[in-house]
């Protein structure tokens, strides 16, 4: 599987990565057996960039992450986490967190946190919890109510890890394009994980942040491509970023899917491939909870998109005329 350098730094990152909040017991639970064939997985597909975070099944995913890529060597994979949320023990009970998302017992509370002290506490939480050294990429999760505490205490400190050696990029995570924007224009940073925000259903961050990452040279990870679920399976009931999908989307999603079947391409292989048309994206992020969703994502990454379905789409005003499509080599 191709590699791409992630912007101008010297991390290295796979087209496609694993987002590993499924392994986290992201709605439903998997079993410790589970997530590591569907890390096993993705590694015999290729995959080489690994993505999680404490929020994800309250350290759960980070914990059965690391115990996956044990004894694998470590300079052959990037793992990425992210700041933003402290982890503190919870009073005993029989809670769950499904209220968060997360089928798991309620043994912790999520803390935001973008102090300076908060961000070095949780990449040294991180660290215990994957068993690594390092980190490769750490991202600023999810700062849209703290963006001020973010910029002037969070990203300081990002960039003093940095030179010390502790991580290798900094990245802000987010599910809009408008605040990753500002952080482009802001701070030096070195990367974005984009989610849900340019997909074949919505193209917000290509009005502003795409452009702003090329010019700077900010490598673009796009995650959400599938938009939770309607381009994944479109359907009446389907999920479009975690709620059920209006009609009018639906509508939308089934003419899109009807379009990719007279090419015999399936809209997973669609919705996967788009990202890469754009200059600034360096790999799309898909979640996986199972061998059998790590083989198929590998399989959709490679599947041929003529250049044909990208016309057609457009023609049909199912896709702006001004998005760029990939070619065959990208």
């Amino acid at each position: 599987m191709r590699r791409n350098r992630l912007g101008r730094t010297a991390v290295r990152v796979t087209e496609l990565s694993f987002g590993a909040a499924g392994i986290g017991n992201l709605f439903t639970p998997v079993t410790d057996e589970q997530a590591g064939q569907a890390v096993a997985a993705a590694w015999d597909a290729g995959v080489r960039y690994f993505d999680t975070a404490p929020h994800y099944g309250l350290g759960l995913s980070e914990r059965r992450l690391g115990a996956a890529l044990r004894g694998r060597p470590r300079d052959e994979y990037t793992v990425s986490t992210k700041v933003g949320r402290l982890l503190q023990p919870a009073a005993a009970g029989g809670a769950d967190d499904l209220a968060s998302g997360f089928a798991v017992p309620a043994t912790h509370r999520r803390v935001w946190d973008f102090s300076a002290s908060g961000v070095r506490r949780s990449l040294e939480d991180s660290l215990e919890r994957l068993g690594l050294d390092r980190i490769d990429i750490a991202y600023l999760h999810d700062p849209d109510d703290h963006a001020e505490q973010a910029l002037t205490e969070a990203y300081p400190e990002l960039e003093r890890l940095r030179g010390e050696g502790v991580l290798g990029a900094i990245g802000v995570g987010m599910n809009q394009a408008e605040l990753p924007a500002r952080f482009l224009r802001e701070t030096d940073i070195d990367a974005v994980l984009l989610a849900g925000r340019y997909t074949l259903l919505d193209q917000h961050g290509l009005a502003d942040l795409l452009p702003l990452a090329a010019a700077r040279g900010v490598g673009v990870v796009i995650g959400g491509v599938f938009n939770s679920g309607l381009l994944a399976a479109p359907r009446p009931g389907a999920t479009f970023d975690y709620a059920a999908a209006p009609d009018d989307l639906v509508a939308r999603a089934l003419d899109l899917q009807a379009v990719c079947e007279r090419y015999g391409v399936p809209l997973r292989a669609a919705a996967l491939r788009l990202p890469f048309g754009h200059a600034a994206v360096s790999s799309v992020l898909v979640g996986i909870r199972s061998a059998t969703e790590a083989e198929d994502a590998a399989a959709m990454l490679h599947h041929p998109v003529p250049d044909a379905l990208w016309a057609e789409l457009k023609e049909r005003d199912l896709l702006p005329p001004d998005v760029p499509t990939p070619t065959r080599e990208r």
